[in-house]
């Protein structure tokens, strides 16, 4: 098993896995941030100023003016706008994490199949290479047919 575990560090597994958590962690502050000071905002102006963050109601059915002020009174209460924005953010990450893939996706698929935009074609006189729009050949000077493609 020792063996096993150096095998796994040396091969960098360990290293790329702490740099993914670290990336991640980054991740998660930057959009926790986005979240709670840009998004939650704007949504409160069209929901007449309701702050998120601070939707709560205590269990025991006391009244408090914040959430900070219950849980400083030591009441049990379920915060349900903590996890408004915990439902946003997630919404936020799993779609950029989701046109990260896709992106990803679309890069791997195009190194895959290679194709290049096609942009010469081969003489049928000469066998030389040529540009679409070519309507003589520049090296046997022979005149082209024109394709119906090249018509439309």
């Amino acid at each position: 098993m020792l063996k096993e575990f150096k095998e796994f560090i040396a091969r960098g597994n360990a290293m790329e896995l702490a740099v993914g958590v670290i990336i991640g962690a980054a991740f998660g502050a930057i959009v926790g941030s986005l979240v709670n000071d840009i998004i939650t905002p704007i949504l409160s102006l069209f929901i007449g100023g309701l702050d998120f963050s601070n939707l709560f109601f205590t269990l025991d059915g006391s009244s408090f003016a914040t959430l900070a002020e219950a849980r400083e009174a030591g009441v049990a209460v379920i915060a349900y706008g903590s996890f408004v924005n915990a439902v946003i953010s997630f919404v936020v990450i799993a779609f950029v994490i989701f046109l990260l893939v896709k992106g990803l996706n679309k890069l791997q698929k195009e190194e895959e199949t290679g194709e290049e935009e096609v942009t010469t074609k081969t003489c049928p006189f000469c066998a030389s290479e040529i540009s679409l729009a070519a309507t003589r050949c520049p090296h046997c000077t022979s005149q082209l047919p024109v394709s119906e493609e090249e018509t439309n």
